[in-house]
Parts: structure tokens; C-alpha cells; sequence
């Protein structure tokens, strides 16, 4: 493989998925010149450099540490958490779609739980009305399990008005129908 070496750089800032202010990270050639470098995000690790950047990497660290005590309290506080998602479904309890992730997310939020849709895992969508046991994955080593309720969405006046447009429908496809039938037309 050609390039395959990678670039050793010392972070300026906090980089989801890379690291932290004052982390050395072995990237690709490519990543570092054409974007951490251009952009400040990292510079080469000298001396010099990571004495600059050690007070803000204290900094870091301790943001981080206090960020992570939240996020183990949000999941320790989802562990007992049920949550209804309402939708669509036909007698048989089988959904017109599916239930996933962002649906998921909206209805934690909306009883105020800040999760995003990226930390729900789902192994595949729900598509029958149910209860499932889905997990909340906020680290590798940190997940929660929410219970995740899929309701029949109540549409009365909804499913009132679709039947009578699906019957008017019908009325109107069968006499159209009638009009295109082989009998002898009587005059």
C-alpha cells in the first residue's frame, strides 16, 4: 500500500473520536495536512508544544470528568425509564413503516431525557406493535436499557374521515366499473 505510514500530531483542541487538547494521535498523512493542520486543530508534538497546551489539557481533562459523572447519572436514570411511542398499525398489530431510532430519541427527549438518535442501538427497525428492551450506548463502557413501548397511534377523527374517502373511492371505482362491463345495453 502506498502512504500507509501515519503522522504522529499533538491535538489543539477536542476532536470527537480522536482525542483531547494535548493527546498525541497517529493519524493518516492526508487527515493532518489537509484538515487538523489547515485548521489549527493539531500541530507537531514538540516540547515546546505540549508545554503550551498542558494547562488546557488540565482543563479538558477535568471538563471531561464532569461531563462523564452526568452521562453516568443520565444512565443510570434511564435504566428505570419506559417510554410510548405511538403509531400507525393494521388490525394484525403490524406497522405502516417502523419505529427507530429517531422516533426513539424524540419520545426520551420529550419526557426530558437528552439522548440522541446516534447512542440508540437497535438491532434491526420495530415493525409490530410491542415492548422492547432497547439499548442506550452513551460509551463502550457505559449503556443503559430503556423499555420502549409501540402503541396503536389514536386516530379517531383521522380514521373516520379515511374510511368514508376509501368508501367513496370505492363507490366510485365500482360504478365506473359497471359502466365498462360486457352486457348488452338496453335502449
Amino acid at each position: 500500500m502506498l502512504g500507509t505510514k501515519n503522522m504522529k500530531l499533538l491535538l489543539c483542541r477536542n476532536i470527537s473520536k480522536l482525542g483531547i487538547v494535548g493527546d498525541i494521535v497517529n493519524v493518516s498523512p492526508g487527515y493532518g495536512r489537509n484538515y487538523l493542520l489547515p485548521r489549527g486543530l493539531a500541530t507537531e508534538p514538540t516540547d515546546a508544544n505540549k508545554r503550551k497546551l498542558a494547562k488546557a489539557r488540565l482543563f479538558a481533562e477535568q471538563e471531561r470528568l464532569e461531563e462523564r459523572k452526568m452521562v453516568e447519572a443520565l444512565a443510570k436514570r434511564l435504566d428505570e425509564v419506559e417510554v410510548t411511542v405511538r403509531a400507525r398499525a393494521n388490525e394484525e398489530g403490524v406497522l405502516y413503516g417502523s419505529v427507530g431510532p429517531r422516533e426513539i430519541a424524540a419520545a426520551l427527549v420529550e419526557e426530558g431525557h437528552p439522548v440522541h438518535m446516534d447512542q440508540i442501538v437497535l438491532d434491526a427497525p420495530i415493525r409490530h406493535l410491542d415492548n422492547v428492551a432497547v439499548t442506550v450506548k452513551f460509551a463502550d463502557d457505559l449503556t443503559s436499557t430503556v423499555k420502549v413501548w409501540v402503541v396503536r397511534e389514536k386516530t379517531d377523527g383521522d380514521d373516520d374521515e379515511e374510511d368514508e374517502e376509501e368508501a367513496a373511492e370505492a363507490r366510485k371505482a365500482g360504478t365506473e366499473a359497471g359502466t365498462y362491463d360486457h352486457r348488452p345495453e338496453a335502449d
